[in-house]
């Protein structure tokens, strides 16, 4: 059994139930819409985010059809926005296929997107579930603060860790949090409790995407290079970031000059790689992404005993350990 196999098996039943729900949820009357939905199913991921939801709410002593409507609705936002997010990052490809605005080009993508944002809304509000619809509410605009503050940062080149830290908790770790948040809310109406899970989900959040940004400067493929592409695409993360603030100014000037001007040229990207390497940035990174992994090991381990307690604090192990 792999990793996730073992974190999977408490809600195994529930996640293969899941897919057909999820299926019912997003479908459309329209042909070419229906032809983009079934496009977009057939490359699903891990389905991490429905395992915290549904780990979450076990975790608290329940398991409902408002898990499902849960777990569907944090799904439904998920894809909406990546599908968004490859117009925005002019990506043509999605797990190792074509995005959805390679093959339809950008106006039909965005209005898919908007599709399945909507839907996910609208299964909110058709079952009055209000609760859900203000922590799915609250991740989009997070979410939308934090990918148009990176865009700014990137443009200026101006970036400091609180900034760095504050980007990648709305960007990234408040749908995690939503996720947690959102699984314990569809079995207690404790508002404190779904706080604290919330809480949790974004230390794993950030821990999850601090590790992404490692990857960045770590060799893959068949080449065996790293890609480099935050440094092509101006972002400026905890690696090198790390390396920025332990530099002199002209030296600093310079690096950033290059991430400016430079983030083209393939030698110069892999120079800068190959700098963050050297001095420390991936170490650093790696203690950081520990640190908010153990605190939320942490926060998880306050709650009874159980066999999705456990999973879900496998569940945040993998997020550091993962090798994609």
């Amino acid at each position: 059994m792999t990793s996730l196999d073992i974190i999977k098996a408490p809600i195994k039943d529930e996640l293969e139930a899941f897919e057909d729900y999820f299926k019912a949820t997003i479908q459309s009357d329209i042909p070419l819409l229906s032809l983009i939905i079934n496009y977009i199913l057939r490359k699903k991921g891990k389905q991490m985010r429905p395992m915290f939801v549904f780990l979450a709410a076990k975790m608290n002593g329940g398991f409902n059809e408002s898990t499902y409507m849960a777990a569907s609705s944090i799904e439904l936002l998920h894809t909406a926005t990546l599908v968004h997010d490859d117009v925005v990052d002019e990506s043509y490809e999605r797990r190792g296929s074509f995005s959805i605005n390679a093959l339809w080009k950008n106006k039909l993508a965005v209005l898919v997107g908007d599709y399945i944002l909507a839907k996910g809304l609208l299964l909110n509000i058709d079952n009055k579930k209000y609760n859900f619809l203000h922590l799915i509410s609250r991740s989009v605009k997070d979410m939308s603060e934090g990918e148009i503050l990176q865009m700014r940062k990137s443009r200026k080149l101006d970036i400091d860790y609180e900034t760095y830290f504050e980007i990648i908790e709305k960007k990234t770790a408040s749908l995690i949090a939503t996720s947690m948040a959102i699984g314990a809310a569809s079995v207690t109406e404790d508002e404190a409790v779904v706080e604290q899970m919330f809480q949790i989900g974004i230390d794993v959040g950030i821990a999850f995407q601090i590790k992404d940004d490692i990857f960045d400067y770590q060799a893959k493929g068949l080449l065996g290079k790293p890609t480099g592409n935050d440094i092509k695409e101006k972002k400026i993360t905890l690696p090198l970031l790390y390396v920025l603030s332990n530099s002199e100014e002209k030296e600093k000037r310079r690096i950033l000059h290059e991430v400016k001007r430079k983030n083209k040229n393939t030698a110069k990207v892999q120079e800068l790689v190959n700098l963050v390497v050297e001095r420390g940035g991936l170490e650093y990174a790696t203690e950081q992404m520990n640190f908010y992994r153990d605190r939320a090991v942490s926060s998880i381990n306050a709650f009874p005993e159980s066999d999705s307690r456990n999973a879900l604090i496998e569940l945040v192990n993998y997020v550091t350990t993962r090798k994609k």
